[in-house]
């Protein structure tokens, strides 16, 4: 059995898709500790909201990169 891939998609104030998601993570805790340290270097580049996926399949997002007020 081939082992899931947990990637992340990114969008930015308008909804329109931004290059990354590059990234392949073997486990979902993975793909959410890295979102959790790199967070705010992803609105340095515009991406306003995450979308995660596991096998191309989306399974959880938008996930806001604004901090809580």
């Amino acid at each position: 059995m081939r082992a899931t891939r947990w990637t992340w998609t990114f969008e930015d104030a308008e909804g329109r898709p931004l290059a990354g998601g590059e990234e392949v993570f073997p486990t979902r805790a993975d793909a959410e500790v890295w979102i959790g340290q790199n967070w705010r270097a992803l609105r340095d580049q515009g991406a306003e909201t995450a979308h995660l996926s596991a096998d191309g399949r989306g399974v959880d997002g938008p996930l806001s990169l604004r901090p809580a007020d």
